[in-house]
Order: structure tokens, then sequence, then C-alpha cells
């Protein structure tokens, strides 16, 4: 049979890429009015009107009564029935699983600790059952999902999806994750680093909403970045960019886990902390030194203090070069609330070539611990067709 074909210009042509302008606007900013439809896309009321009853018709959206400054309005958002997305986030010391829908909306999470020197198959194999678990407490299976997310706290090479830097989070050098995980999943696989992803997350979904430049600071066991620039997350040549734990800022210092000396992660990451409190070794834990100085514990308070002013002074070397106009701050660290962003705050303040009125403002990340998870669904989302997959 004949295919039609569809001449670029022509009214077919026109209307497919305007529905796809839909598509993408909901993908973006979630769940919007009709108005707030057309506002993004630049499409009338009339044309927003009709693509999202075309939309609904063929089960791509669908929309709900609301109000918006007191006045009623048409919610628009994905169908169900477009199917489910799962956030998957390995860390040096944790595994969490979130399933959701494509309008972000949580269905189930499940969080479990990890061995420290855990290796990738034994991981990504508790990761899958873990996942068809979850999905079978949703009356689900594995065949609704279009797409995985995998968020890994380690540098990853954006070309292959294997981690890059040497030494950092051992048992994974080497692996083929995208092609490990579709191989127990069959179905799509996207990898990203864990900072990069908690970034996305928060300026899609949380404390960097609406901001077009920002620095999502990612402070816990290791401490990492995200760089959101112009709206999208820099990845940079190898797909290492952001990696501000491994600024070298004193020469010759502590030894750092990706084998330099004088990292910032060696001298402020959770590890140096708990060894300035316990130099002889114990059984504190990042969520102590949290607890403590949030109960006006004077060691754990200046431990926190002296880490973020070393925080601070990198931060704020990284905005002279990117010059961003919100800092979000996350990780486990972040949950001491001021304890840890005042003292970034008044280094990267004193840092910036800019003088304070036009510094970048610093606030805590609102995502909490599942910000890379949810960044993998979002990361997955934007990777997949959604209309394709439904239709």
């Amino acid at each position: 049979m004949a295919t039609q074909r569809r001449t670029p210009g022509s009214q077919t042509s026109l209307r497919e890429a305007n529905r796809a302008r839909i598509v993408a606007a909901i993908k973006k900013h979630g769940s919007l009015t009709q108005v707030e439809l057309a506002g993004v896309t630049g499409l009338s009321p009339a044309s927003v009107s009709n693509i999202v009853r075309e939309l609904v018709a063929g089960g791509v959206l669908r929309t709900s009564p609301s109000t918006r400054s007191g006045r009623r309005a048409t919610l628009v958002s994905f169908a169900r029935a477009v199917g489910l997305v799962a956030g998957i986030h390995v860390s040096s010391r944790h595994l969490r699983v979130i399933v959701a829908d494509v309008n972000c909306t949580v269905l189930g999470e499940h969080h479990m600790p990890l061995a420290r020197d855990h290796r990738a198959d034994n991981e990504l194999d508790r990761a899958s059952l873990l996942l068809s678990d979850m999905l079978g407490d949703l009356d689900s299976a594995i065949d609704e999902l279009v797409g995985v997310g995998l968020a890994i706290s380690a540098p990853i090479e954006r070309s292959t999806g294997r981690v890059a830097g040497r030494g950092i989070l051992r048992g994974w050098t080497g692996v083929d994750i995208p092609a490990v995980m579709h191989r127990r999943l069959r179905r799509p696989v996207y990898v990203d680093n864990a900072s990069n992803l908690s970034a996305l997350a928060e300026a899609r979904l949380g404390a960097g909403r609406g901001k077009q430049n920002m620095i999502f600071l990612d402070i816990g066991d290791g401490i990492g970045s995200g760089l959101v620039l112009g709206g999208q997350v820099l990845h940079g040549h190898n797909g290492t960019a952001g990696e501000l734990g491994h600024t070298i800022i004193l020469e010759d210092g502590p030894l750092c886990r990706c084998g330099n000396r004088g990292c910032l992660e060696a001298i402020a990451g959770g590890p140096a902390i708990l060894d300035r409190l316990e130099p002889d070794g114990g059984t504190m834990k990042l969520s102590d030194i949290v607890v403590r100085a949030m109960a006006n514990d004077g060691p754990c308070i200046r431990a926190l203090a002296e880490a973020g002013r070393h925080i601070g002074l990198a931060t704020g070397n990284l905005c002279n070069l990117v010059d961003p106009e919100r800092i979000v701050v996350g990780g486990d660290l972040a949950r001491a609330g001021e304890l840890l962003i005042g003292p970034i705050r008044l280094a990267m303040e004193h840092a910036v070539i800019v003088d304070a009125s036009r510094a970048p403002d610093v606030v805590q990340a609102q995502l909490g611990v599942g910000a890379a998870a949810m960044g993998a669904i979002v990361h997955a989302i934007d990777e997949t067709n959604v209309r394709a997959t439904a239709m």
C-alpha cells in the first residue's frame, strides 16, 4: 500500500508539529491549563483546544477541571494509559527506586541500604527484582514501562553509559550499564550522573523551577554538582561536566578516592567530616552529624561550617565561570539547612566577582533524597516519544 507523503509546510505536517509542541510542553512543565499551553507554545487558544481534544480522544492526554486565579480552567496532563516510568538511583551506600506515571506523579517508592563496595551485577539484579515487585503491587507489569531512567553517583560517559572516573563507585568500572539493564528489563534504559539528574529534577519540579541557569550541589558521602545552563543540563565533551568534588583546592592535600590529592571531596565530603569528628574511627553516620548539629552540638556545627566554607569557595569559583541565577543545595548533609547552607553562601559571596546584590541566591533543595530518582524519571520521559508509545 502506498504511504501518504507529508510535504513540509502542508497542513498535515503543520498539525503534527503543533501536536508535538503540545506534548513537549507538558513533558517539560507538567500539567498545564489550556490557556497556559497557548502561552508556552505560542499557539492560539482555539488551536490548543482542538489539538487537546484530538489527543484526549487518542488516549495521549486527559483533562480535568481546575482553577487559576479564582477562575475555572481546564487542566491538561498525560493520560495514565500512556504508561509508567521508573527512576532508579544507585549511590555508594543506597539504592532507591521510584515508579511514576508520565505526569511525574509518584505511585510507589522503595529504598534500601547497600554495602560500600557493592558490584554492578548484584545491584542491577536487585533493582530489577525490586522494580518488578513494585509494579506487581500496582497491578502493573514491566511491559507497561515506557522507559527506565538510571541515576549513578559517579561520572558517566555520555556516549556509552559507563562509569568514567577511576576509583569512583568501585565494582562498576567498565560495565555497560544501559545494555546490562536492558537485558534484564527489555525496556528502554537511559543512564546519567546522579547530580545531573538531581539538577534536572530540581529545575523542572523543585527549587530551581523557572530558573534557566542554576547549579545543583549534591553534598553527602561525595560532593557533586549538576549545571543547568539555558534550561539544559550541561554534560560537556565526555559527559563528565560538573565534577566539583574533584576540583583540587589544596595541592598535596589528603588522598581522594579518585586518586588525586587535595580534592574538595577529600576535604569537605562526608567521610572527611566524619574523620575529623572521630579520628580514631567510630559508628557515627552523616545523619547523626545533622541531628547533633541541629541539637546544638558544637563540634558538629563547627565541622559543617568548615565544610561549608570550603564548598562555598569552590562554588564561588564555579559561579565566576558559569554565572548562575540560583544555587540549589541538596544531598544528605543539606538536611542541616542553614548550618551548612549559611557558610556556603557566605564563602561563595566573598569569592564571586560580582557584588553581593548580584550574586546567585542559595537555597535548600525541595525534592530531598529522592531528587536523583525523580530526575531519572524526567530524563526517561524526555527521551521517550510519549505520543508514539500511546498510539
